[in-house]
């Protein structure tokens, strides 16, 4: 007989017979996870504080931020890094690489994630170096794909994260900076998309959006150098300057078009001014 996993994500639910709840339970019942999710999370702020100030330093010199997961958490990891383009103006900064490639994306793809060296194979690619950070993101933190990126990251001297929900786990003891959020078993026993899932997402959004602002692309609250790439970001980005500088916003309009950034559109009304 196969031994219990250990892991606390794939414990049995707290909850049972879901299937005889009434809508309103389940969604009341959700939402108490949820809860616990960011509790989790707010548990290890001073965790995720270092991982921010360590990895923004690496940021500020040229340094990349490998995110590589399977599955759900993968998939995490690549939102999480193609939001940093028109978000913050920045390229090529943050990677995210899932197990089994972008198909996986869209489509499971059965025993990727079981491939320690296909990780380690795709930061070789990218020519990840000593001044890049690989964040391994997993959470039973015993996925050999995540494993793998961590354990070659660590002998090449990258600095290492490990976003996970198991406290004993390999990516737990193999990151410089473990970031475990303790979100215990899941609604739906084993299904990780969600307490631990949440847990990711939110973990992912404080270290992205703060390594961004010590880097220096939020000015006060705003996002200075976000990609005009449609006419609700122009709306914003007029908005933005308007407010800033307490003009018209058709006169900040006229700015933002002409210098192609709130940033820009700012310094430059100063510099005239």
């Amino acid at each position: 007989m196969e031994k219990p996993s250990t892991s606390p994500t794939e414990q049995a639910s707290h909850w049972d017979h879901l299937e005889a709840m009434s809508p309103d339970e389940l969604v009341r019942a959700m939402a108490r996870c949820d809860q616990q999710a960011q509790q989790a999370v707010e548990a290890i702020g001073p965790l995720i504080s270092k991982a921010i100030a360590d990895t923004a330093k690496r940021v500020k010199t040229g340094g990349r931020v490998f995110y590589l997961g399977a599955g759900t958490s993968g998939r995490l990891g690549v939102v999480d890094a193609s939001e940093i383009p028109p978000t913050f103006g920045v390229h090529d900064t943050f990677i995210g690489l899932i197990a089994g490639g972008d198909s996986a994306i869209r489509q499971a793809v059965e025993g990727a994630e079981d491939d320690p060296e296909s990780a380690e194979d795709e930061l070789k690619q990218h020519n990840a170096a000593p001044g890049d950070v690989v964040v391994g993101i997993a959470a039973s933190g015993r996925t050999p794909y995540v494993i793998g990126a961590l354990k070659w990251a660590k002998e090449e001297g990258l600095l290492t994260l490990g976003i996970t929900s198991n406290p004993n786990s390999q990516v737990a003891l193999l990151a410089d900076i473990p970031l475990v959020a303790e979100t215990g078993p899941e609604f739906v026993t084993g299904s990780t998309r969600m307490k631990a899932g949440t847990a990711q997402k939110l973990i992912l959004n404080q270290l992205s959006t703060g390594i961004m602002i010590q880097c220096g692309h939020v000015q006060g609250n705003r996002m200075v150098d976000m990609a005009l790439a449609n006419a609700k970001l122009v709306d914003r980005g007029t908005r933005m300057v308007s407010e800033a500088l307490s003009i018209p916003m058709d006169r900040a309009q006229q700015l933002l078009t002409e210098c192609g950034s709130v940033r820009n559109a700012i310094d430059t009304f100063g510099k005239r001014d």
